[in-house]
């Protein structure tokens, strides 16, 4: 399949890497300048104009924030850059729907296809994806699904894949800011953090975002960026929002939302996620 990939950024270009390795014909979009780059250092053509890209069988969206999902079908409708769109953003179930139904008027198919599993997961093929939509217009793009990671089946209704991925990023926030806790917590005890996390890390306390973030709060402000606290400041911004919306109860997320949005406001954005823990050593 021709496939067009808009956002490549972190995780999004070695999910293009994945998708051209299976054997598909890939190119791309950014609107940063280093991105396209960094791309074309890899062998994918990529514009920063949607006016530049070819028509696709596929465009695969990967884009950071709600707005930009619109801005991007505000672009595309008078310039079809796909006859399927598959929608892999965490923008939450009202911005897919609403984009959707926009696209869907237009003559495009739309598959909603968030993702969970992080850069680490992008660069080996192995991420999970939540897919909605239309049976026949998931099986269509499944070799393109495949080639990212592990489809799984979610609902045929646009957003229900986003709704699982709320429910994901609502235990993916709070465990962060838990870890982050408590490693500062051993600290404070004067215990040595790195051992505590090793003892405690495999037992029932354990989670994979301890595993996986907890060696980089160990680290300096400058450890490298798989996930911004930008990132979660949306993600679990979407959470509060989907939450209102139907009336649940998220005391633990409202606390860790809180908590990115003091680590944003101290300048951390664009450090990684893992740097949470510097609110609590302040």
């Amino acid at each position: 399949m021709n496939v067009n990939f808009i956002g490549l950024g972190a995780i999004g270009l070695p999910m293009a890497l994945q998708i051209r390795n299976a054997g598909h014909i890939v190119g791309g979009f950014d609107v940063v300048p280093a991105a396209c780059g960094n791309a074309q250092a890899q062998g994918i053509a990529a514009v920063n104009r949607v006016s530049d890209l070819p028509t696709a069988d596929v465009a695969v969206v990967m884009v950071a924030t709600p707005d930009q999902l619109a801005k991007l079908v505000d672009d595309a409708i008078g310039k079809p850059i796909a006859s399927t769109w598959v929608i892999m953003s965490t923008v939450g179930p009202a911005s897919v729907r609403e984009q959707g139904e926009r696209l869907r008027a237009a003559g495009v198919r739309v598959v909603d296809a968030p993702v969970t599993g992080g850069v680490a997961r992008a660069r080996t093929g192995q991420l999970v994806i939540f897919a909605a939509g239309d049976a026949a217009d998931i099986e269509a793009v499944r070799s393109v699904l495949q080639a990212m990671g592990e489809v799984r089946i979610t609902g045929e209704k646009l957003g229900d894949g986003q709704a699982i991925k709320v429910v994901n990023q609502h235990l993916c926030s709070v465990h962060i800011v838990a870890a982050a806790e408590a490693l500062n917590l051993a600290r404070s005890l004067g215990l040595d953090p790195a051992q505590v996390l090793g003892l405690i890390e495999k037992g029932a306390a354990g989670s994979w975002m301890l595993s996986d973030r907890g060696p980089r709060m160990l680290k300096g402000t400058d450890v490298e960026v798989t996930s911004s606290i930008n990132i979660f400041v949306k993600d679990s911004g979407l959470v509060v929002d989907a939450a209102q919306g139907c009336g649940a109860q998220v005391p633990l997320l409202d606390i860790s939302h809180a908590r990115y949005c003091q680590a944003a406001e101290a300048g951390l954005g664009q450090r990684d996620d893992s740097r949470v823990i510097e609110t609590f050593q302040q």
